[in-house]
């Protein structure tokens, strides 16, 4: 699903920039864009990448239990 139309970025990329450890709307505004043009993407993208930091972070402590 695209989240920033703008610059036709998915939640998709936004998720592979979380996994290569980008961790902040900054880093990922630098890294690919999103959030550059008008801006209304930036709550969605921010949530995604917080929701797959938590998920990833939930997975490791199920794993290493």
């Amino acid at each position: 699903m695209f989240i920033c139309v703008c610059n036709a970025i998915s939640d998709r990329e936004i998720r592979a920039c979380a996994d290569l450890g980008v961790g902040t709307l900054e880093e990922l505004r630098s890294a690919i864009g999103v959030a550059s043009c008008c801006g209304q993407c930036a709550g969605s993208a921010r949530q995604i990448l917080v929701e797959h930091q938590s998920g990833k972070h939930e997975a490791a402590e199920l794993a290493s239990a």
